[in-house]
């Protein structure tokens, strides 16, 4: 992609996108939620995925994806179509070829070309509101999409003002290396890098720096390549550090220290300083820089208090693209498919390219699509696995289990644990980078296999042969059933077109009851078993989360980890279904093509035998589904189940819609769990702080420097849950107080919502009648998530609607 934008712009970047600008989004292997280009999309995307009525009527943007391992985007894409790398490839070129009327040779079979003549028809009819975007590693693909994108006149393709935040050049890095491995190269500085991890052959490289007449490495840890370096200089972390950055041309950005360094470190650029004998420090330096050459007169303090400053950067001339040559590189894309068995390499939502893999947040976290937690593992299709002969086994205790497979190329062989991953294209598997490191982590970290070890010429997309290998593999995975079996009252969705031409009582309605042969919505007071009583005076808080913008990130649930000092319990634990997360994100696939064909089953069931039979097969899921995140925590009910029967009242509500939780009465019953119907509620079974067992960051003064003094650190043997961040409320309040005023909407705040960049999540007060909580509270598509309980929820549910095209 960095290649093709200098190619056509002169520049070494990548074109940016808004996505909140289109009505069609086609994406060809672009992970668009994921880390694509530096990610950073979502809030655009889901600004288009939420449906505004326009002239009566409601419109959302279609986003159409194209790829082999099952992502992020494309779970959350209305019509996704599992292929093989060279398929993806053809169906680009067959694209580029119709819109420019140039016909190209692709070798697509009838199910990919159906779909891809429907990709066009879509471009064709939203025009320059269309955009198509692709993740292929290969510079005629890209220099495609800038053609394809040029030539509609796309809106949401911003070619001026290209993103900065990659620069590198594999060929550059390559032709290093194998100066290093000839022994053309005398010493080597690294800097915040890891090749000897991080490349294809990272062992011989390590190696050939040992023979270095000089290396130094300046890393935050001792990694790989600091432990194989003459001179090892400690850097400190960047947010002990003063720096500029570009990460956009135009957009530049100041970044100061948020605290002393802890240890003796410097930065790299003072080494750099002193080497050149400038008699400053890199404060000075940053400060002259931007008064000489970026600020044209502006104050450098007021740049530093807002930390960024804007320019107006000229607009860029693309060179001619020529329409034979641009054919002719099509027509290179139109490959046959591939022999063996793809590998595509990819970075975890959570763990990405693995910096961070001693953080333990992040290795408990759950993968959004496979729900697995502290492993990286081979993702293969359901057929294939059949095929290879390996398979997934749910155990005794509840836990999952999965057989190993060995996977060779080049001479190299990894023995890799496989998930069975819907979704997955038939011919391709997965592996995540970003595990197996053993250099500069604590033990409990050291998980995982290095997938680098396949990351030939930085390429994602390798040819391997894969076998079943002997041994199975105990993952730690927190969500085992995989789909709703009809159950549409958990997740409730609709077609956009019924959405439009059918009344809220059809796609959208309350449960009802019977009371004196009378039926009654159970949202009537005629039915509670409960007495109410006026909540319009004071605060009375909700959470709103819209399923459409919810593309089941996972930040809410890190934000929540840091927020509150949740504990992390480790992988042995969380097998045990003792994991702690105060939020989960549950995920479910349909378990036909779609989870309206799913409720179309279930309501043909007839008889006991017929629903035994169908419920059975309804617990696998496709193997191309359709896919829904559900963000679930403590629901704050009025009328909460939980509180009825804690026998000390360790659990009680609040006056301000909270359900409160005191650990010290709690004794630890557990009835509080077992009566409740959204499984929300967390056992502390283990002291997890300061002991030994549980060594991840509780146990000594840097680690326990995470922890957050608002919030108590609990004890064991107390029930804990989402207490709708009380501790930010409550401050919210007395700084009010104090500063003698009413709180504003905007002051309202919780970790989860404030973390959400799609804007899915939103807190606040139902008191406030102009608040945006208030106007979702009273939207058409707002839900409670098992309403028929009659438990009425704080928390509230958008209905999910679905652009389905039946063409």
């Amino acid at each position: 992609a960095l290649n093709a934008y200098e190619n056509i712009y002169g520049i070494r970047g990548f074109a940016d996108y808004d996505f909140s600008k289109a009505d069609t989004i086609i994406s060809i292997d672009a992970d668009i939620l994921g880390d694509w280009q530096g990610g950073g999309y979502d809030s655009g995307y889901a600004k288009g995925r939420i449906p505004k009525k326009k002239n009566g009527s409601s419109k959302m943007s279609y986003h159409m994806q194209f790829e082999s391992n099952m992502t992020l985007s494309g779970a959350n894409a209305d019509k996704r179509i599992p292929l093989t790398p060279a398929s993806l490839k053809n169906i680009l070129a067959f694209i580029y070829g119709e819109l420019n009327q140039q016909p190209v040779k692709s070798k697509l079979d009838p199910t990919a070309k159906k779909a891809a003549l429907l990709a066009v028809k879509k471009i064709k009819n939203s025009g320059n509101k269309a955009v198509l975007v692709s993740g292929i590693q290969d510079t005629n693909a890209q220099e495609l999409v800038l053609a394809i994108n040029s030539l509609i006149k796309s809106d949401a393709f911003d070619s001026d003002h290209p993103k900065l935040i990659r620069q590198g050049n594999s060929h550059e890095v390559n032709q290093v290396v194998k100066d290093i491995l000839g022994g053309n190269v005398s010493g080597l500085i690294t800097v915040g890098v890891n090749p000897v991890n991080n490349l294809f052959n990272g062992i011989k490289l390590g190696e050939a720096i040992k023979k270095l007449d000089f290396s130094a490495s300046f890393s935050l840890k001792m990694d790989e390549t600091a432990s194989v370096s003459q001179f090892v200089g400690p850097l400190p972390h960047y947010l002990e550090s003063w720096g500029d950055y570009e990460f956009k041309s135009g957009h530049f950005l100041l970044a100061q220290p948020t605290i002393n360094p802890l240890f003796e470190t410097r930065q790299f650029q003072d080494i750099l300083i002193d080497i050149l004998d400038l008699r400053n420090d890199y404060y000075s330096y940053i400060r002259k820089y931007w008064t000489n050459n970026i600020l044209s007169g502006k104050s450098f303090t007021k740049a530093l208090h807002d930390g960024y400053f804007k320019t107006n950067v000229p607009t860029l001339n693309s060179r001619m693209i020529n329409v034979q040559e641009m054919a002719r590189k099509a027509n290179s894309l139109c490959v046959e498919k591939e022999k063996g068995m793809a590998l595509i390499l990819y970075p975890k939502t959570g763990m990405g390219d693995g910096q961070q893999a001693n953080n333990p947040w992040l290795q408990e976290f759950p993968d959004p699509i496979t729900r697995v937690s502290w492993d990286n593992y081979l993702t293969v299709s359901k057929s294939d696995a059949e095929a290879i002969g390996v398979k997934n086994i749910n155990v005794a205790n509840g836990a999952l289990n999965g057989s190993y497979a060995d996977i060779s190329m080049g001479g190299k062989t990894l023995t890799v644990p496989v998930i069975i991953q819907p979704g997955q294209a038939n011919g391709t598997v997965g592996l995540a980078f970003g595990y197996g490191k053993k250099l500069g982590l604590k033990d409990e970290m050291q998980v995982g296999i290095n997938a680098y070890m396949f990351y030939e010429n930085q390429n994602k997309v390798q040819e391997v042969s894969i076998s079943s290998s002997n041994g199975i593999h105990e993952f730690a995975c927190v969500q085992l059933h995989n789909t709703l079996m009809g159950r549409g009252d958990i997740v409730k969705e609709t077609t956009l077109e019924i959405f439009n031409t059918k009344d809220k009582k059809y796609w959208n309605s309350v449960p009802k009851v019977s009371k004196n042969h009378i039926e009654t919505e159970v949202t009537s007071p005629e039915v509670d078993i409960w007495q109410s009583f006026d909540r319009s005076i004071g605060h009375h808080f909700n959470l709103s989360i819209d399923l459409n913008s919810c593309t089941g990130c996972g930040a809410c649930v890190i934000a929540c980890h840091a927020e509150n000092n949740v504990p992390v319990v480790g992988k042995e634990e969380v097998r045990k279904s003792r994991d702690m997360h105060w939020l989960r994100i549950d995920r479910y696939y349909s378990s036909d093509e779609s989870f309206d064909s799913d409720n179309e089953t279930k309501e043909k069931i007839s008889g006991l035998g017929d629903s035994l039979t169908t419920f059975g097969k309804m617990e696998n899921p496709s193997e191309n589904p359709q896919v829904v995140f559900q963000p679930v925590m403590c629901q704050h009910c009025n009328h909460a189940p939980c509180e009825t029967v804690c026998p000390v009242a360790a659990t009680s509500h609040g006056r301000q819609g909270q359900n409160h939780m005191a650990y010290n009465r709690c004794i630890g019953t557990r009835y509080c769990a077992n009566n409740c119907p959204y499984k929300v509620r967390r056992f502390n079974w283990f002291l997890y702080n300061k002991n030994d067992e549980f060594d991840y960051h509780m146990n000594n003064d840097l680690g326990r420097m995470v922890l957050n003094p608002d919030v108590v650190v609990r004890s064991r043997g107390v029930m804990e849950k989402c207490s709708f961040c009380i501790q930010m409320t409550q401050k919210t309040i007395l700084d009010a107080k104090l500063e003698g005023r009413e709180v504003k909407e905007s002051d309202w705040s919780s970790a989860c919502s404030d973390a959400c960049d799609s804007g899915a999540m939103v807190f606040g007060d139902i008191n406030d009648k102009e608040s945006e909580i208030s106007k979702l509270k009273e939207s058409e598509r707002m839900y409670h998530l098992l309403e028929s309980v009659g438990t009425k929820p704080n928390v509230m549910y958008q209905t999910k609607i679905r652009n389905i095209d039946k063409t």
